[in-house]
């Protein structure tokens, strides 16, 4: 006899599919794509036990690794994450991220782990576009680009009646950010890497209980090294201690700020220039421009500076009016050393399989600067 209350299936595409008959040994089935295979298999693989599940890295920051988080890591972050958001049997999650990386396949965990209702869907920009109108969550997590397409689809009312959303994946843009604050929903922008086994600390983004601040989940133990980068130990690593090349500022024990990750630092005619702090004004001055776009920066090789901080911006060229107020925006807010020295138009930025932005793959490909008139030091 089943447990009350406990699901016994899931919805994985709008079909159904019982968990007595997804743990049974795989055989092929013609009405299943490639991505619902998969997934079946990953679920396959925790209901019938499982010990050890290879994962890939996002490739965000580099080439994509594959690593080997144990079944027990999982399990602790899945019930970190249960136990800070009150998570039980008959809640329903949304499961709208790529499961094949941390992200999507720790919302199967939670769902399992925690007897939630979980429906699946594959990723796409707006995922309500494949649920059905009548169905409610209690709890979701998305890319940034999703919540922006599901928020300009007129959905707040949808996202409103979710206990609690997580945003991560990417930065959230400042046009994003004040969207959220309209949302009714705890919105929790989440910190953590494949590593960590998903998110290790959370921020408040909208709401009386905002924060600037990352907060770091119960039980979890946070430090730096000699450069200043996070460090981590705790179950969800397996009680080995994470090394990461994130810059930040400590502020207590279970606090801290992200400044940047150390390997986005520019060397600049002996100048050490923090990509992302540019990187947070150029998005708030293309915003105020009117422009909704995809921007970035980093150091372009120059022969009397070393590296020339570079901003790169997704699509066609800015007319010459805009891009000089752009620049003189830059102007105004950055320190001359880090004010970019050049434009780079991308028609389309480049992706990793998660849907990251993979900034590697995009320099390489990138067409030839259009100088600005931004000040030389």
């Amino acid at each position: 006899m089943p447990t009350p209350n406990l699901p016994t299936s899931l919805l994985l595409n709008g079909r159904e599919f019982s968990y007595d008959a997804i743990q049974q040994t795989p055989t092929p089935h013609a009405s299943l794509n490639g991505y619902e295979a998969r997934v079946l298999e990953l679920l396959r693989q925790w209901l019938t036990g499982a010990q050890e599940f290879g994962l890939r890295t996002s490739g965000s920051t580099g080439q994509p690794q594959l690593i080997v988080l144990k079944r027990r890591q999982l399990a602790a972050s899945a019930a970190r994450t249960g136990d800070y958001f009150d998570l039980g049997p008959g809640d329903r999650a949304l499961v709208c991220l790529n499961c094949e990386f941390i992200g999507g396949k720790m919302m199967l965990v939670r769902g399992l782990e925690r007897h939630m209702h979980l429906t699946i869907v594959e990723p796409h920009a707006d995922p309500f576009d494949f649920v059905p109108a009548e169905a409610e969550f209690d709890f979701g997590a998305f890319v940034p680009l999703q919540l922006r397409a599901v928020l300009a689809a007129g959905r707040a009312p949808r996202l409103n009646k979710l206990r609690a959303i997580l945003v991560g994946g990417a930065g959230v843009e400042p046009s994003l950010l004040r969207e959220i604050q309209h949302l009714k929903v705890p919105v929790y922008l989440t910190y953590g890497m494949t590593e960590t086994a998903s998110h290790m600390a959370l921020r408040r983004l909208n709401g009386p209980d905002a924060s600037p601040h990352y907060r770091v989940l119960p039980g979890l133990h946070l430090g730096q090294d000699e450069r200043g980068c996070l460090t981590v130990r705790g179950d969800v690593t397996d009680d080995q201690l994470i090394v990461t090349n994130d810059r930040i500022e400590l502020l207590d024990k279970h606090t801290f700020d992200w400044l940047g990750r150390v390997d986005f630092v520019i060397n600049s005619g002996g100048v050490k220039v923090q990509a992302e702090k540019v990187e947070q004004v150029l998005d708030v001055a293309l915003a105020e421009l009117g422009q909704s776009r995809r921007a970035f920066v980093a150091g372009r090789p120059d022969e009397r500076l070393g590296q020339a901080v570079t901003a790169y911006v997704e699509g066609t060229a800015l007319p010459p009016a805009a891009e000089q107020r752009l620049l003189a925006l830059l102007g105004q807010r950055l320190d001359k050393y880090e004010q970019p020295k050049a434009v780079v138009y991308v028609p389309t930025f480049r992706t990793t399989a998660s849907g990251k932005l993979d900034r590697a793959a995009t320099l390489r490909g990138s067409a030839p600067a259009r100088r600005g008139a931004a000040g030389q030091p």
